[in-house]
């Protein structure tokens, strides 16, 4: 049975509250605190590494869609392609400039932050995006093969996570660190063994940078795409066609049809509009996480 007051019983019952005083001088009991400050007025700046195709690109064109100059990072051998892109951002309007470092290399980190403070003011948006693959079988590895993985794609990480944080806490503002991971960090492909070991480091990495972070108000996560139409993908799978004989693209349709949820191939710009979630100021709240972009391929 339902039990009902009316209003004006519930308001007799406590006549007390109508007379009690408004604390005025008292300090609030709680303040809310945002990871970041508000960059509405402010110049917002980016690094994106391995920027010069790809996914990379993508992400570095639509940060500059959202107002962000950008720092177009690639090695030596990819600055033509890094410096249309950087072409193409000028011609929406913000700063650009290529910087060519390998990011294995701490120094050169190192160098790339300090230049794009120089250039483009302070750093508030670090993407760690550059990163390698190789096809290969676990017992044909080698162990030049398994130190250059994750040369490339655990030790760039960190120094790009490491770098940029340090960076950022001199600055005093706060900021947004992302890291490329994939969904081999979830689940891992055969012959892809030490790039999914690398991807699984990145997870892990971005949890613990998450966690020491987050007291300088720097978020940290990474996005983890699936099979996305780009040169990466391209070479995986020509590689796992020559193990298996199939056909030069068939790899990629057979893992599309039978693994994809949503039927179809990613393209790099499904992967930069949730890095352009991750950040802005919507994500603030966010931290540790490692987004799936796949299509559905993997069920976190």
């Amino acid at each position: 049975m339902a039990f009902r007051l009316p209003a004006r019983t519930l308001w007799q019952a406590s006549p007390k509250l109508a007379f009690l005083p408004r604390a005025t001088s008292q300090a609030p009991r709680w303040v809310r605190r945002y990871a970041l400050p508000s960059l509405d007025h402010q110049n917002r700046t980016a690094i994106v590494t391995g920027s010069s195709r790809g996914i990379g690109k993508a992400i570095a064109l639509r940060l500059a869609q959202d107002g962000y100059d950008i720092c177009v990072n690639d090695v030596a051998a990819n600055q033509p392609g890094a410096e249309e892109v950087v072409k193409e951002i000028k011609d929406m309007g913000r700063n650009a400039f290529p910087y060519a470092a390998d990011v294995s290399n701490l120094q050169e980190v190192q160098q790339m932050v300090q230049a794009s403070v120089k250039e483009l003011g302070p750093l508030n948006t670090m993407v760690a995006n550059a990163g390698i693959a190789q096809v290969k079988a676990l017992l044909d590895l080698t162990e030049q093969d398994l130190r250059r993985m994750f040369e490339v794609n655990v030790f760039g990480v960190y120094n790009c996570y490491s770098t940029a944080a340090k960076q950022m806490i001199s600055q005093g503002s706060g900021g947004k660190i992302l890291g490329a991971a994939s969904i081999v960090a979830f689940k891992p492909f055969a012959l892809l063994s030490h790039y999914s070991a690398s991807k699984w480091a990145v997870r892990g990495l971005t949890q613990a940078f998450a966690m020491e972070m987050a007291t300088h108000k720097i978020t940290v996560n990474a996005y983890a795409p699936g099979i996305v139409g780009t040169a990466m993908w391209d070479l995986i799978d020509e590689e796992l066609g020559k193990t298996t004989g199939a056909k030069k693209g068939d790899t990629i349709k057979k893992y599309t049809n039978e693994l994809i949820a949503l039927g179809r191939t990613s393209v790099p710009e499904d992967v930069s509009s949730t890095v352009s979630f991750l950040c802005g100021k919507d994500s603030d709240y966010m931290t540790g996480q490692t987004i799936v972009i796949d299509g559905g391929i993997i069920f976190t």
